[in-house]
């Protein structure tokens, strides 16, 4: 019989001795009941602690709450399952798992591979690649999603999941109220108060696998002074008072709401009061929610807005930035709270000071974030361009890899702490490319290319449902970032046949063609033939669109063929599939009108295409979200990029 033996007690080690005795009775269900008990001294059984437990050191980890080192040494009746920190012991059994045959492949007890077979012995001891290995809610959420979505990146061994705004209610809302597809679903109002009950559940179950929880970014140019950031993006009309008004960034000689949206609306930063209240803030949230690991400190969602009075307009935002990041870490440590920072160069911050630096890095992260880059292509050190000056409120964005890079390398030069990158692969990107197999290209890519800019990792942007048709592009994610020579076609190969049997090449050929048809330039905006006529004006490329119905009838083949499979996890696989060629059919049709040029038909066909295929969202809602691929679209047809 089969034991499981605490070296010490710790909750998450805990959890990681339920997981491990659950998965292993589904590999061997006829080895009866497994044991689990805390024995300090164990010799034998399966033992779970610290590396210190086994009298084991890793010389390689810096930083115990960060670094993530894992080791198995185990034979067929036991062994030794550890890590550098509670949360790594966690890893250590999914690892451990992992070595024996188990795969997680989509969220939910569905996603799950998992063989009926006698365990080996493994031996493995790996510091991942990178340090910052994460995931941040966007996107249309539900809560059954989130729970499952915080379970699933646990497994990958992705070690940070963050949740944005001190009250996410606006993605919640997106799927309550069935944005986009109230023809389908009768919107569910939930009220602020049952967001923030259900981000609390959220931050117990990351706190449950030891995950870092990164928490906040956007609304502090808001609640402290009186605003609410809750609506999000969304216009609100509220009336200011003078005292409110008073902080408020001045813009044409005007202290407003920037577009009546409180999340987007800057300071006027050179004010002592202005600092003081936005640095106390933080203070206060860091004492009440000392569960935090990063404190995300961001300024508005806005660019280009901030203020023209005369004090303002001496420094660049980031010298003021920086102004209050020194005064949090002051006040903070006046309190003894040892909460860590991260900040961002984003917008009108990734222009670095020119005056301020912050004075203690030790508690401050730097988070880059270049929401206007361009996503055909990765970073190439060589290829930077020196950064463009910073001009108040009439700067240009920068469009490439490299422009969005030059402004990084300008705040490295005044920074030596850590950096990591918050990238948006799967925000509107992931959307932009059908097939998913040019974006997840690009996602291996770019981690194999972080050392070229400094930096240690990534926390992405994006929608908790991207599993549409399957997920390789978040597996390769992972994989890449825990280890950085893994091989793309290896790791290809490992996700497709678990998933999809003995069909694996040929629809992985499928999506390779797919993605190659629709064109990931071309759905950037990058391949216009005339952009007078529009971003996406290139009848010539309507004609490769037109092939797409080609694969899409082979993909249908292939799903109807193999409605019954030997895993649960690969019939789930077929049906999307099978829903995938449909998908992939429409929105090919709606791209063939619009790259031809008639604008007013493909809004019409887009509207339809919503109403129809949005029938199958409560179905396939686990991996598919319906809000983000209208979101997308839209911007197709209003000719932006993005937000900008």
């Amino acid at each position: 019989m089969y034991k499981i033996k605490k070296m010490r007690a710790n909750t998450v080690i805990d959890f990681a001795a339920e997981e491990l005795k659950e998965y292993l009775r589904m590999m061997m269900p006829e080895i009866g009941n497994i044991q689990i008990m805390y024995e300090p001294n164990a010799t034998d059984g399966f033992r779970l602690g610290l590396a210190e437990d086994f009298g084991l050191t890793f010389d390689e980890v810096e930083d115990p709450l960060l670094d993530d080192v894992v080791h198995i040494d185990t034979d067929e009746q036991g062994g030794i399952l550890t890590g550098s920190n509670p949360r790594s012991v966690l890893f250590a059994v999914y690892r451990y798992l992992k070595e024996n045959g188990c795969r997680w492949l989509f969220p939910g007890v569905d996603g799950e591979y998992i063989p009926l077979q006698d365990i080996k012995p493994v031996k493995y001891h790996h510091l991942p690649t990178t340090r910052f290995r994460g995931h941040c809610n966007e996107g249309a959420e539900f809560q059954q999603c989130m729970l499952e979505t915080i379970d699933f990146y646990a497994k990958q061994e992705i070690n940070i999941y963050m949740l944005e705004f001190d009250n996410p209610h606006t993605y919640y809302h997106r799927y309550y109220s069935h944005s986009f597809n109230t023809k389908n679903r009768v919107p569910e109002p939930i009220s602020e108060d049952q967001a923030k009950q259900w981000k609390r559940q959220c931050e117990v179950e990351i706190e449950k696998r030891g995950l870092q929880f990164h928490d906040m970014g956007h609304g502090w140019t808001a609640e402290p002074f009186g605003l609410s950031s809750v609506a999000g993006w969304s216009k609100r009309e509220v009336e200011l008072t003078d005292e409110i008004r008073h902080h408020l960034a001045m813009v044409d000689g005007k202290r407003e709401l920037w577009g009546n949206v409180a999340m987007a609306t800057n300071l006027c930063m050179s004010q002592p009061e202005t600092q003081r209240v936005f640095a106390q803030a933080v203070v206060d949230y860091a004492e009440k929610h000392q569960n935090v690991t990063y404190l995300h400190i961001a300024l508005a969602d806005a660019l280009k807005n901030h203020c023209e009075c005369e004090e303002c307009q001496k420094l660049p935002p980031s010298d003021y930035y920086v102004m209050i990041l020194n005064l949090i870490d002051e006040m903070l440590t006046e309190k003894g709270l040892d909460t860590r920072i991260a900040f961002w160069t984003y917008h009108d911050t990734m222009f670095a000071p020119t005056q301020e630096t912050v004075k203690i890095p030790k508690r401050f992260a730097l988070m880059y974030a270049p929401i206007t880059r361009s996503y055909t292509k990765s970073i190439k050190r060589e290829d930077i361009e020196e950064p463009v000056p910073y001009i108040r409120n009439n700067w240009n964005l920068p469009r490439t890899v490299e422009a969005n890079a030059a402004q990084l390398l300008a705040w490295q030069k005044i920074w030596p702490g850590s950096c990591f990158s918050y990238e948006y692969h799967y925000w509107i990107h992931l959307y932009r490319d059908p097939g998913t197999m040019s974006i997840s290209r690009r996602i291996y890519e770019d981690i194999l290319a972080l050392d070229e800019i400094g930096l240690d990792g990534f926390i992405q942007d994006g929608t908790q449902r991207g599993f549409f048709p399957n997920g390789f592009a978040i597996h390769i994610y992972a994989e890449a970032l825990l280890n950085g020579d893994c091989d793309y076609e290896a790791v290809k190969e490992d996700y497709f046949r678990h998933l999809y049997g003995e069909r694996w090449m040929e629809v992985a050929e499928c999506l390779e063609k797919m993605s190659e048809l629709f064109d990931l330039g071309f759905m950037e905006g990058e391949k216009s033939i005339d952009p007078e006529k529009g971003k996406y004006y290139n009848p010539p490329h309507a004609e490769n669109l037109k092939k797409v119905k080609e694969i899409a009838t082979k993909e249908r083949e292939i799903a109807e063929e193999c409605k019954k499979m030997p895993h649960r996890v690969q019939t789930v696989a077929m049906r999307l599939l099978l829903r995938h060629a449909e998908y992939c059919e429409k929105i090919a049709e709606i791209l063939i009108v619009k790259a031809g040029g008639d604008q007013e038909t493909a809004k019409e066909m887009l509207a339809q295409f919503g109403i129809d295929f949005g029938r199958y969202e409560v179905e396939m809602e686990r991996y598919y979200d319906h809000f983000m691929v209208i979101k997308t679209m839209n911007y197709f047809m209003s000719e932006k990029i993005a937000l900008f």
